[in-house]
């Protein structure tokens, strides 16, 4: 069973919490936005420590170290495809014009024999709860439902 890591970032404005959320890359989400973004999170192997595995997982996919601050753990999801999806929510602010995604290559187009390289995060933005839960991966509002109940 595979199993992903990552750090949903939170912060507190006047339209009240907002989250960081990435747009999936590459050809099969770039015309999709519901259901297309997501915590910022990454695979790992079971002899690392899934905090690890977070705070790897957020350098490697936005290009910026992870924040230091209290780290609230949301738990664990599982997805439709059977991944399960830990998480932890982190105060802090960030600029998402200051992202530099990683990338990952793949055939493409499909039996082509042709290898393109995608951005593992397209873009990255700041979404109210109510906004973040129209587009976020339909089982990863769990963690914006248990992020609410922390910071209210």
């Amino acid at each position: 069973m595979k199993r992903s890591a990552g750090l949903l970032l939170f912060r507190r404005s006047g339209h009240g919490t907002e989250v960081l959320l990435g747009h999936m890359g590459g050809p099969f989400f770039a015309r999709r936005d519901a259901g297309a973004w997501t915590v910022p999170k990454g695979e790992y192997d079971a002899d690392e420590p899934a905090w690890d595995a977070a705070r790897r997982e957020f350098q490697e996919e936005l290009g910026l170290p992870p924040p230091d601050g209290e780290a609230v753990p949301l738990g664990e999801v599982r997805q439709t495809n059977g991944k399960i999806v830990t998480a932890w929510a982190v105060e802090a602010d960030l600029d998402p014009a200051t992202i530099d995604p990683g990338t990952f290559r793949m055939e493409w187009p499909p039996k082509s024999g042709q290898t393109q390289e995608f951005p593992e995060l397209d873009r990255v933005a700041w979404f109210d709860l109510d906004g973040a839960r129209a587009v976020i991966v339909k089982a990863q509002a769990a963690f914006l439902d248990r992020l609410a109940e922390h910071s209210s």
